[in-house]
């Protein structure tokens, strides 16, 4: 059933008639006619009592009635709701990532997005590696990804947005004597722990590794649990310069040479995002200090 025909319906009930009605919906009385004719022929009922000079509903009729108004209602919610959300008044984005981006840049993108929209909501979800990412805007569980954009992404569009540099985090005794720029090689004896789950990540980090002594002692996803372990001195971490100035300040932070830079950039289905995920991208082109005009999502 056309929703047009329930809306015509209503509006013979309402005005007792076919004529004002029609004048009522713009449309013409016999056009008008013809439509509750069809509905009617679609029902398989008769709806109004034609026998007198103004319409009276039948008990089908009735019946039908109580159905149209709440599917009217029901539709005037609903375009209310979407109303909303593209005026940016309600509504909610969700993003996936992994722990290589779950502080930097996740955390201030957030901040930026809630401070300028401040009626929209934020779900974040934890996936492992840039495939986890995938696998989640695949099955529809989030809208945008917080990626690696120098990792594999199929057919995703996808949005680059800057670059994290890495620098080592250490106590103090286990980087005694180091200078504050050191080669990458030299890191290969200092004790670390990283994530391996994220091989994306393992691989940008392979300059550092030394499988042979097995320099990585403690393999962890947890981002709050790798900063209490160099904080007590168990290891060395590899981070975004920006968590070891906020979140490891306490311990020496070692520049690479030659520098390790790490690109990160959104990554989205194809078609157009909502309004809730153009303000989200919006937020994050600021964070990383990107032109704010409206943006259009393209392979890399």
């Amino acid at each position: 059933m056309d929703l047009h025909l329930v809306t015509y319906f209503v509006a013979v009930v309402d005005h007792g008639g076919i004529t004002k009605a029609a004048q009522s919906l713009y449309i013409s009385q016999p056009s008008l006619s013809q439509a509750i004719r069809t509905l009617e022929k679609r029902l398989g009922v008769t709806l109004f009592d034609r026998t007198g000079r103004r319409l009276e509903l039948t008990e089908a009729g009735r019946k039908l009635d109580d159905a149209a108004r709440r599917i009217l209602a029901d539709v005037e919610r609903a375009k209310r709701k979407v109303d909303a959300v593209r005026e940016l008044r309600s509504g909610r984005v969700d993003v996936v990532t992994y722990a290589a981006f779950s502080i930097d840049p996740l955390v201030d993108v957030v901040r930026l997005f809630r401070e300028r929209f401040p009626r929209l909501a934020v779900r974040v979800l934890a996936a492992d590696g840039p495939a986890g990412v995938l696998s989640a805007l695949r099955s529809g569980d989030a809208e945008i990804g917080v990626i690696d954009s120098s990792a594999e992404h199929a057919t995703f569009s996808a949005i680059p947005m800057t670059e994290q540099e890495l620098v080592v985090a250490a106590p103090d005794a286990l980087v005694a004597g180091f200078p504050n720029t050191v080669p990458r090689s030299a890191i290969r004896s200092v004790p670390l722990v990283i994530d391996h789950s994220d091989q994306h990540t393992a691989a940008l980090l392979a300059d550092l590794l030394d499988e042979a002594a097995g320099n990585v002692v403690v393999d962890c996803p947890l981002p709050a649990a790798v900063w209490n372990l160099v904080e007590r001195g168990t290891a060395a971490t590899v981070v975004p310069r920006t968590v070891a100035d906020k979140q490891l300040a306490g311990t020496r932070q070692l520049v690479l040479d030659p520098p390790l830079t790490r690109p990160w950039g959104l990554v989205l289905r194809s078609g157009l995002p909502s309004p809730a995920a153009l303000a989200f991208i919006s937020a994050a082109r600021a964070h990383s200090g990107l032109s704010q005009e409206p943006t259009e999502t393209a392979d890399w």
